[in-house]
């Protein structure tokens, strides 16, 4: 599947049996960090793909439907908090997206990585700066880790419903900020991340 934007992309062959793969959940405080791996059919395109922070909610969610029905080939992964803590939140990154693309029943001939760097993989890989924009086929993966985050955010918020996760999904806003200083940090947060570490060592000394 190619668009004009494709045509920027060196190397890029429409006809080879390519996988798109993205992440969701670097920059927040809390959770798992997401990544998806995407084979697109180009026999059965999908109209409408682009950067998921570029799509609404409702929009994001009805290509989710779209994608994971036509694709010939889909996974999503992840790594644990334990993992990014231990890691740090580039090498967990990394992690969920070998994972992901680990995952895929079908091997692609080549994958097609958003950003300036590449997991280790068993296949050829390229890394491409705002592939998101550039490459439907990271423009769907960046779709699937994002609504699956955000999934993972709505259902923790029912289980701590103080912290506003379903409406802020883990970033550091002033309503997480606070619930952070008042409630202190639940098995989710990141306590690798300086808000985290700070807010768990004030409460500490108090």
């Amino acid at each position: 599947m190619i668009n004009n934007s494709a045509l920027a992309v060196p190397g890029f062959d429409p006809t080879e049996l390519c996988a798109g793969v993205d992440e969701a959940g670097r920059g927040p405080l809390a959770g798992p960090v997401m990544a998806a791996a995407v084979i697109l059919d180009p026999m059965r395109p999908i109209p409408g793909l682009a950067d998921s922070k570029k799509l609404s909610e409702k929009k994001r969610e009805y290509l989710y439907s779209q994608i994971t029905n036509r694709s010939i080939s889909y996974c999503i992964a992840q790594a644990s908090v334990e993992e990014i803590d231990r890691l740090n939140i580039l090498g967990a990154t990394l992690l969920a997206m070998q994972r992901a693309v680990n995952g895929l029943k079908v091997q692609p001939k080549r994958v097609w990585v958003d950003g300036n760097r590449l997991p280790l993989l068993n296949v050829p890989a390229k890394a491409v700066v705002k592939g998101d924009s550039l490459l439907e086929c990271i423009s769907a993966a960046s779709i699937l880790a994002k609504v699956c985050r955000d999934r993972w955010c709505v259902q923790i918020d029912q289980e701590y419903p103080a912290y506003g996760f379903a409406v802020h999904k883990g970033y550091g806003t002033s309503m997480h900020m606070k619930a952070l200083s008042l409630e202190g940090a639940t098995v989710w947060h990141r306590r690798s991340f300086a808000p985290v570490a700070r807010v768990l060592l004030k409460n500490q000394n108090i």
